[in-house]
């Protein structure tokens, strides 16, 4: 009887080790399916988010900061807003246009109640007009919104760079566009950062960047961070 329990014992043992690695073998399959449909150029940024996913689950409802370098750049972040449940989810040389590509991974998949945008940048610098910008916001609200009818999305304006000076008259139109957008309907909020960061000459403000010319620096996250507080409230 005994050697007949320890048989038994031994193969349950090596029927569970098999399919734990089978489970493990197929959540691998898929991560690599998964990641095999994201543009290359942003791999890396995407397996980095499903790992994080991994180790922690996200809970629903929280805040999320979605969008290009700005975004990706900000360290610490997550901490930055209290209480505040935050995810960061930036992926740098991103497009608009790319945030609403993959807003099903960035976005719906959290189910969160507010989400903080910051793209069109590199939009813009890739000589896409402020009308085809704000057709790419449009997909990205309407995207959310079929999901998740009642999220919240405040869009960050796009900024004045040093680097991009010759592009201003893109950037006021563009945020411009969106800023009406978002006055029509109460789940939307824009958030303007362009204005605080143009001196009194009416030019981007080179104490607020790295030696870019085009990142952010502590002291322009630090303005950021004023201003975009008073929105989480």
């Amino acid at each position: 009887m005994y050697a007949i329990c320890f048989f038994r014992n031994r193969c349950t043992r090596r029927f569970l080790a098999a399919a734990g690695l089978l489970a493990a073998s197929m959540l691998a399959c898929a991560a690599e399916t998964k990641l095999s449909s994201v543009d290359p150029r942003w791999r890396d940024s995407f397996a980095a988010f499903d790992a994080a996913d991994r180790r922690k689950a996200v809970p629903p409802g929280g805040v999320i900061f979605v969008g290009s370098s700005s975004i990706r750049l900000w360290d610490g972040l997550e901490q930055q807003f209290g209480d505040t449940v935050l995810l960061k989810r930036g992926f740098g040389g991103s497009q608009l246009s790319d945030c609403a590509a993959y807003l099903d991974r960035l976005v719906v998949a959290y189910e969160p109640r507010l989400v903080v945008l910051y793209a069109g940048d590199n939009d813009i610098a890739a000589g896409r007009t402020p009308q085809e910008v704000l057709q790419s916001y449009l997909r990205f609200i309407e995207g959310v919104h079929r999901t998740l009818p009642r999220t919240r999305i405040a869009y960050i304006s796009v900024k004045p760079s040093p680097a991009r000076v010759a592009l201003l008259p893109q950037i006021r139109e563009t945020n411009a566009l969106i800023r009406r957008r978002a006055a029509t309907d109460e789940r939307l909020d824009y958030i303007d950062v362009f204005t605080p960061m143009l001196s009194a000459q009416l030019q981007p403000r080179p104490e607020l960047f790295r030696s870019d010319g085009l990142h952010l620096d502590e002291d322009g996250y630090a303005l950021w961070r004023s201003i975009i507080a008073t929105h989480l409230r």
